[in-house]
């Protein structure tokens, strides 16, 4: 695991915490110090500040994300929502606004490898849809046979709600069963997901025909 913070102290806490807790860490100071690192170590997961010197960590993220889907979560003593939304655009894993409780931490981060690892039950190898394919075990998409490229965790919202079609789901539900976790505030992340997923899929993403908003419930896939 890569933790990637300017602040000595927030850094020295987390490592020694997680170390505690049973993870191998490694730590950079700065954007530059965070990319050379998970381009040498691979890590399983990078706990990233977007504060960075040298470069900040929404251009670290977009670097990092180009080489791979490692699941990122980031780091900010923000506290704004538009800024949890931009992380969460991106394609962020999660978002952890400082001060936090290093416990809040190390769930988050076993939350999130739980969830990246995918289900450890048999499921479909596709799930056909009319046009849309998903690939379970390759973790890919294709709509009329050209490939999407989704983030992990879109992938993950995308596979639930088309695993369920005629479901309607809330925003709560979706929270709890594609984050496995109980989220502290609004529920602006998975109205985000949703919308990039919509882009991506979507013929006319502004008049959804596959991924339904039942207003005031939350969302439902049609078949």
């Amino acid at each position: 695991m890569l933790v990637v913070d300017d602040e000595p102290m927030v850094r020295d806490v987390l490592e020694r915490y997680l170390r505690k807790e049973g993870f191998e860490v490694d730590v950079a100071i700065d954007g530059d110090d965070a990319l050379e690192r998970a381009a040498a170590g691979n890590p399983d997961l990078v706990l990233l500040d977007l504060m960075l010197p040298k470069r900040d960590g929404y251009e670290v993220f977009g670097v990092i994300r180009e080489r791979s889907q490692v699941p990122v979560i980031m780091l900010t003593a923000r506290g704004e929502e538009t800024d949890r939304v931009v992380g969460l655009e991106l394609g962020a894993d999660d978002y952890v606004t400082k001060p936090f409780s290093p416990r809040e931490v190390v769930a988050r981060v076993r939350s999130v490898l739980r969830r990246s690892a995918g289900p450890t039950t048999s499921v479909p190898a596709t799930i056909q849809l009319g046009d849309l394919t998903i690939d379970v075990a390759r973790r890919d998409v294709a709509v009329r046979g050209e490939p999407v490229r989704l983030t992990r965790k879109e992938f993950d919202l995308l596979h639930h709600l088309a695993s369920h079609p005629g479901v309607t789901f809330s925003r709560t539900q979706l929270l709890e069963d594609v984050w496995d976790f109980a989220w502290d505030g609004d529920s602006a992340t998975v109205t985000v997901h949703v919308r990039r997923i919509r882009a991506k899929i979507e013929e006319d993403p502004s008049a959804p025909r596959r991924l339904i908003t039942v207003w005031g419930v939350g969302y439902r896939f049609e078949a």
